[in-house]
């Protein structure tokens, strides 16, 4: 698993500790490209995403507030580099995870973490 330094502000909202408010990390994407991705990705089909519209059977876990969560996967601290390498390469994360590697790109992995970030 690869290891992130803190990255300049490019947008807001700042990310927040899993262990308090002070700010950890900032953002880069675009959420709004982000929340294409997520469409483009079929992510809707197993997950609930606040703002995009899906099917209702649902074998992931709802999106909704995830910004606010402390983990990612009950096994990564919740930031962004985190949820990019857990949304291209869950595998890696959790060998025994039911989440698919989905063939996501560094960008189209970042503009949807970007978008996820502001799901608190």
């Amino acid at each position: 698993m690869r290891r992130f330094l803190p990255r300049l502000i490019v947008i807001a909202p700042i990310l927040l500790a899993a262990c308090g408010d002070r700010p950890v990390a900032s953002l880069q994407g675009n959420p709004e490209k982000g929340r294409t991705a997520l469409t483009q990705y079929a992510c809707h089909a197993c997950h609930t995403i606040p703002g995009i519209t899906g099917s209702e059977v649902f074998v992931g876990p709802p999106l909704d507030g995830i910004a606010s969560r402390p983990m990612i996967a009950g096994r990564l601290a919740n930031n962004q580099d985190n949820l990019i390498d857990w949304i291209r390469n869950p595998q890696a994360v959790d060998p025994q995870t039911a989440m698919p590697d989905m063939g996501v790109s560094e960008q189209h992995a970042r503009d949807m973490a970007a978008y996820l970030a502001t799901l608190k």
